[in-house]
């Protein structure tokens, strides 16, 4: 009669192991569980992958807005994206001056409301807070987003979701 009373405390606990695994699904980013409980950025602070991210987040002044109540979209580029680009050209978009040009850049990859990799289709055309216009392809199973690869998707925050990506979007 004892192992039937430990067979059950046995699947009670799975049971609410997998209620815990169900109703928060983490993605590991860049070496850090990114969970649902959390916000954009407190989940993005936890990623080895997007410390240029969050530098230049923090010099635009976005981390409030980007840590409110949403829900937003954030195609977020990792470190080696930023790395494309000239380190005089990113030295110079963190320069207080050039805060403006950053806000634009970055707000170019948030979309307001939580689009998941499900909801994204081939040929559609998203709006960003920046005002532009992000192109989606879908093609074999690989989501593209004006030409940056979707490497990680449906990273679920508590304000959103982020996919991330590895090119940096420029607009027009």
């Amino acid at each position: 009669n004892s192992s039937k009373t430990d067979s059950t405390t046995t699947d009670t606990t799975m049971t609410a192991m997998e209620d815990t695994v169900m109703t928060e699904p983490a993605v590991e980013v860049g070496g850090a569980m990114m969970v649902p409980s959390k916000n954009i950025v407190e989940n993005a602070l936890g990623s080895n992958d997007h410390t240029t991210l969050v530098a230049a987040v923090k010099q635009a002044g976005l981390l409030e807005t980007l840590s409110g109540t949403g829900p937003f979209t954030v195609f977020a580029p990792t470190n080696e994206a930023f790395a494309v680009i000239p380190k005089a050209t990113l030295d110079g978009l963190m320069k207080p001056e050039m805060k403006a040009d950053l806000t634009k850049i970055l707000t170019y990859h948030v979309v307001p409301g939580a689009v998941k990799a499900a909801d994204l289709k081939d040929g559609m055309e998203l709006t960003t807070v920046q005002g532009g216009k992000l192109k989606v392809s879908v093609k074999d199973g690989i989501v593209m987003i004006n030409g940056a690869k979707v490497t990680i998707a449906d990273v679920v925050s508590s304000n959103g979701v982020t996919h991330v990506i590895d090119a940096v979007l420029m607009p027009k």
